[in-house]
């Protein structure tokens, strides 16, 4: 049986905002500002993907510990670098910080990301998803939303309002199980397939937040079908990955040793 930890160990919990970052140097600075109001925030880390503009200079004029990439890796790349990051700055005689994952495009909203902490903090959760509201100029139908969705609920019984959210708050412990991260978009599928198959527990919590959303013009279309490319591959990954798993299960020789006969 797991101890669980007093209140006021878990009050202590320390928490770092990772944001990765490509060609935000106009909001990445308002986005760190406002991730450093967070309660139990104690480090905000940008991971600068490959930027072309100034983003990791401003980011650092706002406070923030900026890590770069020198070329553009995508974001699950910028996410497993974030957490290194964080790792080699976690002190060996205290518990691993709670690790908040937001966009660098939230500006002023990023504080609202706030009511994600809490359920990871409290041990009430293992993964929190930040349930966004209607944004205005979103251009999008909801077919790469859909099938995201429909994906996650045949392969692990639980049905998301907002797949793929990148806003989540979780522990180092999920974060590591839930490693190597799908590549490009579809990171938050893989994420939440991957972990509730394993037995952690995920939440979806409602949080005001703004941030710039993919318009219906033809870069809007683009970034749709690449996100829907990536869905797609992290979620037949997974299921290949069911498959093999249960004919190896199958087929598996009797784990009982054999008899010797003297």
């Amino acid at each position: 049986m797991t101890a669980v930890a007093p209140r006021s160990t878990r009050a202590r919990q320390r928490v770092a905002v990772i944001i990765p970052a490509k060609d935000e140097s106009r909001r990445i600075a308002a986005t760190v500002r406002s991730a450093r109001a967070i309660p139990h925030v104690d480090l905000v880390l940008v991971v600068d993907d490959g930027s072309e503009d100034n983003t990791q200079h401003v980011a650092r004029d706002a406070g923030a510990v900026v890590v770069r990439h020198s070329h553009n890796r995508g974001k699950a790349a910028a996410m497993e670098t974030g957490a290194a990051v964080v790792a080699m700055r976690d002190a060996p005689d205290r518990a691993p910080r709670i690790l908040l994952f937001i966009d660098g495009d939230l500006a002023e909203t990023a504080v609202n990301t706030a009511p994600l902490v809490p359920p990871v903090v409290e041990g009430e959760t293992d993964l929190a998803i930040a349930l966004l509201p209607p944004q205005p100029g979103a251009g999008g139908r909801g077919i790469v939303v859909g099938a995201a969705r429909r994906a996650i609920a045949a392969l692990t019984g639980w049905t998301p309002t907002q797949p793929l959210s990148g806003m989540r708050c979780l522990t180092r412990e999920a974060f590591e199980a839930a490693t190597p991260l799908a590549r490009g978009w579809g990171v938050e599928t893989g994420m939440t397939i991957d972990l509730l198959r394993r037995g952690f527990r995920v939440v979806e919590v409602p949080c005001d937040l703004r941030h710039r959303p993919s318009g219906s013009d033809l870069k809007g279309q683009l970034h749709r079908a690449a996100q829907y490319r990536d869905v797609m591959l992290a979620v037949n990954a997974r299921r290949v990955r069911r498959v093999t798993t249960a004919v190896r299960q199958t087929v598996a020789p009797s784990t009982k040793p054999p008899q010797s006969h003297h």
